[in-house]
């Protein structure tokens, strides 16, 4: 899995037209699901992004996570993160795992957050979004479970 994780001040997603997931200061997460991943690369991220020191303490260190300061996580749907675009001009999306699993495996991590007592609000698996947020720094990081 790719995820590519914003900190935030506020984010919100379109759906065709309509709001569908809305936070305030927390995470806003792009997730992207590669062909070949498992459940032990979706129970990486669920555990390691939640745990992540990446707020601010009262000395404006980086020491913080989403769960110690009762953040919230945007999580989005991206197939375009499993994009090759080494090659060519247009991006290969052949390394993107198919619709129906890739959303189980989100629906699975985000399920899995929720049950943790995380609140998660989503975009909608498939569909042309509108994403916009506030990312707070700007802090911006990228999670490859394979690595």
């Amino acid at each position: 899995m790719r995820v590519v994780i914003q900190r935030v001040r506020s984010a919100s997603v379109l759906s065709e037209g309509q709001e569908a997931g809305k936070i305030g200061m927390g995470l806003l997460l792009y997730i992207g699901v590669v062909d070949g991943d498992t459940e032990a690369d979706m129970k990486y991220i669920a555990d390691k992004i939640p745990y992540l020191r990446i707020f601010p303490d009262e000395n404006d260190k980086m020491n913080l996570s989403v769960l110690d300061v009762g953040g919230e996580i945007l999580a989005v749907s991206q197939f375009t993160l499993a994009a090759d675009c080494s090659h060519g001009r247009r991006p290969s999306f052949t390394d993107a795992m198919a619709p129906e699993p890739a959303e189980k495996m989100y629906d699975d991590l985000v399920a899995l957050w929720r049950s943790r007592g995380i609140k998660v609000e989503t975009g909608v698996f498939q569909t042309s979004m509108l994403v916009s947020s506030e990312n707070w720094g700007p802090v911006t990081f990228i999670l490859e479970s394979k690595k």
